[in-house]
């Protein structure tokens, strides 16, 4: 078994779920997050972290073959995200609104601020 990240992270890219992964099994695109089928050691600590609720096991109905191989495609493209992040501006807006699979972004993760207590401060 293993987790899938599914349509909801698309530009929400929160990143709690990378900050309590044992084993640093997520890669970064530019408005979503993966999980590697072959890292992720299927411990699930991510699930309750993601605000988005869009990690599911790949034996739940949301973890389509579709979600599970474009986890396991760009989990070798992209990449590792090991550390908090500032999600984007615009993610709570995106949070829960269906149809973004439309908006996904093939393109890798560009140089993106680490979440500190600054990044806090400043919003």
């Amino acid at each position: 078994m293993t987790y899938v990240v599914t349509e909801n992270c698309i530009k929400c890219k929160y990143t709690d779920c990378v900050e309590v992964c044992p084993v640093d099994c997520f890669y970064e695109g530019a408005n979503m997050l993966v999980i590697h089928p072959d890292e992720c050691i299927d411990c699930g600590v991510c699930v309750p972290e993601c605000p988005a609720d869009a990690i599911v096991p790949d034996s739940d109905h949301a973890a389509t073959d579709e979600w599970l191989a474009l986890n396991r495609k760009y989990a070798d493209l992209w990449p590792n995200v090991i550390s908090k992040k500032a999600p984007p501006a615009d993610a709570d807006v995106n949070n829960g609104r269906s149809g973004k699979l439309v908006e996904f972004s093939a393109e890798p993760a560009q140089e993106s601020q680490e979440f500190t207590a600054a990044t806090v401060q400043s919003e």
